[in-house]
């Protein structure tokens, strides 16, 4: 009898089948508790596999919750210090003329602030907590806007060759996000290639039919803007596509990565309506392509944004509550220059004690959300009865899904995420106390 003890899995079912076929050669009544063995054994091995699948999956939300956690507060440290420096910049470029020499080193302090804000952004949709923003884009623009960047990401080794479609089609989605998918899938080519190579990059306006789609995407026929990025690297497998777009899966070293910006990509192509695709060979490379849905709205020349003057001078006293000094002294020094009372507080007791001493009404109460000893939702629970005509602006590093809307989807409360312009400032003032500069 063989030792079925030490029979691999294959062995085994193998050795199942043989002994459900008839043969004169086998005596039920005296092989049946082999078989029964054999059952059981091919059944605690699904149920192994299982658990291991389980358990995996498990880790893995484990994994996701802890880079969530860990990277949102990460992005929390940094809102909080380019609110000041994009917003002094603001200041200097308000007050600079254009002929002056050192407005230029002002615009280049904006412009590296708004590079980092950028960067902030995927790491909180790294994280999976960020703020959709969608707007009508030209991928075409885009793409034209990243290529000095993505050669610089590839480097000489690569050479870039760029197709744009004519006539392209506009589509609806976060800049942010794309640029995100943009660079991901760039890097991921330029890893693939680390001797030499050619990457491209490509859109152009696609029908895409029933037959044209994939039973298993979940996605509509009609008219998309496809957005793709190929190499000459190594390519895959279609073991390896299958996986591809999962959580933790990578084929580098651990070093080199988590494995998460594929998938982190896949569900940003999901969040904006479109989906994604590869194909690929060993050998020859991969190709992978967005298809995003395209709109019928014209895209209108994008005037240049203008830093507002601020909301009338008024008799209106603002409360500004923050414990990070930099960011207290910028909001405060703005706000003063557009002609409000500013009272300052670096916690929540001392803005308590700052309340009690006025006597006079306080139109609004600027706070941040997360605070040591007392939070910025404790504070306007505590002052909002003792000054029921007080409005609430709630400012945080973080984003708004990270709190939910508990206490700050109230009448009379909005909120302002960091970093902010003092255009997006003095619009949130307009909309709580009804003041704004005379062109409106």
């Amino acid at each position: 009898m063989a030792n079925y003890q030490k029979m691999t899995k294959a062995e085994l079912i193998k050795a199942i089948l043989a002994l459900q076929a008839p043969s004169p050669w086998v005596r039920p009544a005296k092989d049946e508790g082999v078989l029964q063995d054999l059952r059981f054994r091919q059944r605690e091995l699904v149920r192994a596999k299982r658990e291991v699948q389980e358990a995996q999956q498990r880790l893995n939300s484990i994994k996701m919750e802890t880079v969530r956690r860990l990277t949102s507060g990460v992005a929390h440290v940094f809102n909080n210090l380019l609110t000041p420096i994009k917003g002094y910049s603001e200041l200097l470029l308000r007050w600079a003329s254009p002929a002056d020499p050192l407005r230029r080193y002002a615009e280049q302090i904006s412009k590296a602030a708004d590079c980092a804000a950028s960067i902030i952004c995927q790491l909180q949709a790294f994280a999976g907590c960020q703020k959709r923003v969608p707007k009508l884009l030209d991928l075409n623009a885009v793409l034209a806007d990243m290529t000095p960047r993505l050669r610089q990401l590839i480097g000489e080794q690569v050479e870039l060759v760029t197709l744009r479609g004519l006539g392209l089609r506009p589509v609806k989605a976060d800049p942010a996000q794309i640029e995100q998918v943009l660079i991901t899938l760039v890097l991921n080519a330029r890893d693939a290639m680390p001797h030499s190579g050619q990457l491209t990059t490509e859109t152009a306006n696609i029908e895409l039919h029933d037959t044209d789609i994939d039973p298993r995407v979940r996605a509509r026929p009609g008219a998309y803007v496809m957005l793709a990025v190929a190499d000459t690297g190594y390519g895959m497998d279609r073991e390896t596509q299958s996986h591809v777009f999962e959580p933790f899966f990578t084929t580098k070293d651990q070093s080199k990565g988590m494995g998460l910006g594929l998938s982190t990509r896949y569900g940003i192509g999901r969040q904006n309506e479109g989906y994604v695709v590869v194909t690929s060979r060993p050998g020859q490379g991969a190709r992978f392509k967005i298809y995003l849905p395209a709109v019928q709205e014209n895209i209108g020349e994008l005037n240049p944004v203008k830093v507002c003057a601020g909301p009338y001078p008024g008799a209106e006293v603002i409360l500004l509550v923050e414990d990070q000094e930099l960011v207290r002294h910028f909001v405060g020094e703005l706000l003063r220059s557009w002609g409000y009372t500013v009272l300052e507080a670096s916690n929540g007791n001392e803005a308590l004690s700052t309340s009690k001493r006025q006597k006079g009404p306080i139109g609004l109460m600027m706070t941040d959300v997360e605070m040591p000893e007392m939070s910025g939702r404790e504070l306007a629970r505590h002052l909002s009865p003792l000054r029921p005509e007080m409005k609430v602006l709630f400012m945080s590093g973080y984003t708004m899904e990270t709190f939910g809307q508990d206490g700050m989807s109230q009448a009379g409360t909005e909120f302002l995420e960091k970093p902010f312009t003092a255009a997006a400032l003095r619009s949130k003032l307009k909309d709580l106390l009804g003041a704004g500069p005379p062109n409106g």
